[in-house]
């Protein structure tokens, strides 16, 4: 198993690199493991002195909790730690840091003030099973984030529960079986656009649904004649993300919403691609009868690592007797739990959801406001395209239409060098700037999906523009810098398959 300081040595700074223009240079300082560094007796600390009798703890624990060693324990001082962990710091991207264009998994930048309103004892501190008379202020903001929510997105009532928009999706698919069981007839089949979020088939099938793939028309979007032959009284669901995943509106909305309906289907919008319309336009107007919440790339919460995350769901009056329980309820001039919703799809998450994420939400909507949120909508479809015109000349556009909040590339006019999206995408990194989404949306061959975000400047825009122009001009005159890229990262490009077929997970020393 290798050792980090096996790891073949890169320049303290980066190449000047083959093209004229070049990245940047980039100072990145290479870094053994913690476990590579210190001196047997080397400490972190300085106490005094302890007058307290030696006892051996051992004594008092049962064997198998104890350990005999602590084989390869870091033994480093306080300013190795320190700057281990800095400079471990300068190797992440992220959106601290620089622009961070991932597309459909909006990157926001998240308030400091978020994170401070999130961490008030008040708010921190409070116990899951503390009872709801303590915990008054924790139910009104959760009430007050629902009826947000519900203004926003056009919906009647709101489920703060799901710790994800992939659980949310899940919860959504759940309030709309369990309404045609209740009807007499639980369906077999949900309807999906190609254009759909990854995660859409896997949340109907696994609530006992057939997939149907509805394909897009010539523009990238569904069309309603096209959905009509679908339609029959064994479709569940339409499940439609929109704006899609190519950044386009789905023009056809209403339409094709009254179509489902026609045959007792329900129309679950994806949510999100919410940033895209919040402000704007409600998903509830458009004939949506539920609909989940990303709260991480609308709300500008933090955002992946696993979590937690919050993926509220939004209903329309029918829905909303199967929510998730418990349920916070009006009572006299507070709030309490209720779990008297015998319709109810009943829990769907431990306690009540992740709840320092919907305090960080709230706090983002109350800081914005409406006019503020609209206008961080049109910012973000006005950045997006930007970005789309000052690209379209070197890399070829998904759709002739203009998009919303995120723009969609593919590599072909690249094929004739062999530089794949993948070799884009790694030469980025070069320029300091982290890949976009890539081979995302899978209708789009060498798809290179972008999405700016509100937030950024024009001059943020126009340097990552620039890089990505300088590489279409590599692209073309030396193709083989791009397929070498990465060479500014402490790593180059790794064994993609090994890494997967293969992964070493916890460091042990060579014998």
């Amino acid at each position: 198993m290798p050792q980090r300081s096996d790891l073949p040595r890169v320049p303290q700074t980066a190449p000047a690199g083959q093209h004229s223009a070049g990245p940047p240079k980039r100072a990145v300082l290479n870094e053994p493991l913690i476990t590579e560094r210190g001196s047997p007796g080397r400490v972190g600390y300085s106490l005094p002195a302890d007058d307290i009798p030696a006892r051996d703890s051992a004594q008092d624990l049962p064997p198998e909790l104890c350990r005999a060693d602590l084989e390869d324990f870091p033994e480093v001082s306080e300013g190795e730690v320190v700057r281990h962990f800095t400079r471990l710091s300068q190797w992440n991207f992220s959106a601290a840091t620089t622009l961070y264009p991932l597309g459909s998994c909006t990157m926001k930048y998240n308030p400091i003030v978020n994170e401070v309103v999130a961490r008030l004892p008040g708010f921190a501190q409070l116990h899951p099973l503390m009872p709801a008379a303590y915990a008054q202020g924790a139910l009104e903001l959760i009430a007050r984030l629902e009826h947000g929510l519900a203004e926003i997105s056009g919906m009647d009532a709101i489920s703060l529960q799901p710790a994800a928009g992939a659980q949310g999706e899940l919860t959504g698919m759940k309030l709309i079986r369990a309404y045609h069981v209740e009807q007499g007839q639980p369906r077999k089949k949900v309807l999906i656009p190609g254009s759909a979020h990854g995660t859409n088939p896997a949340s109907a099938a696994l609530c006992g649904y057939a997939v149907v793939e509805v394909p897009a028309g010539p523009a990238g979007t569904l069309e309603a004649a096209t959905l009509e032959q679908y339609m029959d009284d064994e479709v569940a669901a339409l499940m439609v993300t929109n704006p899609n995943t190519l950044g386009l509106f789905e023009r056809d909305i209403v339409q094709i919403a009254e179509l489902v309906h026609a045959q007792g289907g329900l129309v679950y919008m994806d949510g999100a691609n919410l940033n895209a319309l919040m402000g704007v336009a409600k998903p509830g107007h458009m004939g949506a009868d539920v609909i989940q919440f990303n709260l991480h790339k609308t709300f500008s919460t933090p955002h992946g690592g696993g979590g937690p995350g919050a993926g509220p769901v939004g209903v329309k009056k029918i829905l909303e007797p199967y929510l998730p329980l418990p349920r916070v309820v009006a009572e006299g001039t507070g709030y309490r739990w209720s779990e008297d919703f015998p319709r109810s799809i009943g829990r769907v998450r431990s306690f009540f959801g992740n709840f320092g994420i919907l305090v960080r939400a709230y706090a983002y909507i109350l800081a914005m406001g409406g006019d503020g949120l609209s206008q961080a909508t049109r910012m973000a479809v006005l950045n997006a395209n930007y970005l789309r015109k000052r690209l379209e000349s070197a890399y070829q556009l998904a759709s002739d239409s203009p998009c919303l909040h995120e723009c969609v590339f593919s590599d072909r006019s690249f094929q004739h060098t062999g530089v794949k999206t993948l070799d884009i995408a790694k030469r980025l990194l070069d320029y300091g700037f982290y890949a976009p989404t890539i081979y995302f949306p899978l209708v789009v061959s060498g798809a290179l999906m972008m999405e700016p975000t509100e937030t950024e400047t024009k001059e943020t825009l126009d340097a990552f523009a620039d890089a990505l122009l300088a590489i279409a001009q590599e692209a073309q005159d030396e193709p083989e810098a791009l397929k070498a890229a990465p060479a500014s990262t402490p790593v180059g490009r790794l064994d993609e398959t090994r890494a997967a077929r293969r992964p070493v997970l916890a460091w042990r020393r060579q014998p």
